[in-house]
This record gives structure tokens, sequence and C-alpha cells, in this order.
């Protein structure tokens, strides 16, 4: 039929925690380091998400990084490896728009390594993230997302919708945006250090924005901050 896509009868599976996991220790004998690489963006906000939006936030961004890890769990703890995942300063900082899935799951992924780590550690595991800012990688394009049809669709959230992508976007094409590259080598020096620290931001700018968030007891300095990017 015109338009259709012809798909084998048996489709190759999916790689899952398992057979990577087996592909790894297969082929070299040993696995001595992890990177929870997957991440999905989300942008909208709570009443213009539905559930299945926030669940498949939560299923990449978290229970991804969760599976993996407990599958590879063993093979570090015989190496004494490492289990370096990659975060966000959204991890730290809840954000509007693009970020109240996507910063729900990152924030629940440092929930989940921060309690790991001390437990992690007794069997000479190191479990460390990495929280990068605005990176100009394909995390956006990749979820499809068209700001217009947004816009013209948000309904009582259209001024605010609108401030925050033209303050998004313009971070996102400024010299602050990272390449991956960048992130990438502190990724790569995190693993060549002996003691890493836990939590590692990969610029001065994620430093400073994430040290708002670690300074701000009563949530006044985040909310305050974050009112500006939605025109507040």
């Amino acid at each position: 039929m015109p338009g259709r896509v012809s798909r084998p009868e048996h489709p190759t599976p999916a790689p899952t925690p398992a057979t990577e996991v087996a592909y790894a220790t297969d082929r070299y004998g040993r696995l001595d380091a992890v990177v929870n690489n997957a991440g999905s963006a989300t942008l909208g906000t709570l009443e213009t998400l539905s559930m299945d939006d926030f669940r498949s936030a939560m299923e990449v961004n978290y229970f991804g990084v969760v599976a993996l890890t407990r599958t590879a769990l063993p093979h570090l703890r015989a190496s004494g490896g490492r289990l370096v995942t990659i975060s966000s300063v959204g991890g730290a900082v809840g954000q509007p728009f693009f970020n109240e899935a996507y910063c729900a799951a990152k924030s629940a992924v440092e929930g989940f390594l921060e309690s790991l780590q001390p437990v992690a550690k007794t069997v000479g595991v190191g479990v460390h993230i990495i929280e990068p800012g605005a990176v100009s990688s394909e995390l956006v394009a990749n979820a499809c997302i068209d700001p217009a049809a947004m816009i013209a669709s948000a309904g009582a959230y259209t001024p605010t919708l609108s401030a925050y992508i033209s303050r998004t976007s313009a971070q996102f094409s400024s010299s602050s945006a990272q390449s991956p590259d960048e992130v990438a080598q502190t990724v790569l020096s995190s693993l060549q250090d002996r003691n890493p620290a836990f939590r590692i931001q990969t610029s001065e700018w994620a430093r400073e924005f994430v040290a708002v968030k670690l300074s701000d007891l009563d949530g006044s300095l985040v909310t305050s901050m974050t009112a500006g990017w939605v025109g507040l």
C-alpha cells in the first residue's frame, strides 16, 4: 500500500540492560565503567501534558537508569568499577515548561544515586553524577517539538510559554551552550580521576546555577529566578 513501510516479520529485538551488559562482558571479559546517558526531553506544563507524557519521561530518564544500574552493579562490584550518570542542572533546579516532567525525572535520578552512593562505596563501586547545562545536542530536536504549535494551543499559558521559549532558545543558541564533546571530556576526566566528587558540573555556568539551589533553604531564590523566565 502507498505510504506504508514494510517491516520484517521478525524484527531485531530492542536492546535491554541485560543484553547490553552481557555484550560488554562477553567482549571484554569484565565491566569497569558504566555511563548512563539515555535521555528524553519533554516540553509542556501540567495542563498541557498528558499522564503518558509524564510516565514516558520517568521511564526513559529515571527507570532506564535504575534498570541498567541494577544489571551492571554485580559486574562493577567484581571490578571495583565506576557508575557515571548524566543528570542535568535540571536535576537540582526545577524549571518551568521544558522541565516539569524532565526535571522531575532528573531529580528522581539524583535522589536515587545520592542514596545509592554510600552503599555502593562499601562494596568498592564509585557512583557519580554529571550535571550539564545547555548543550548543543539533538536532545530537544529529537523530542519533535513545534514551538509555534505549542504556543498556539497553550491557552491560558500562552504568554508565559512564549516568554520561556524565547529565553531558552536564546540560551541554547548562545555561547553559554556547551558542545557534546566538552561534556564528554568531563565524563572522561571523572573516570580518570582517582577520587572524583559525587556531583560534577560541566561548566562554570552550571556550577553557579546549581549553587543557587544548594544555598536556597526556603526555595525563594530558585522560584524568584525562574519566575523571570516566564515573564513575571
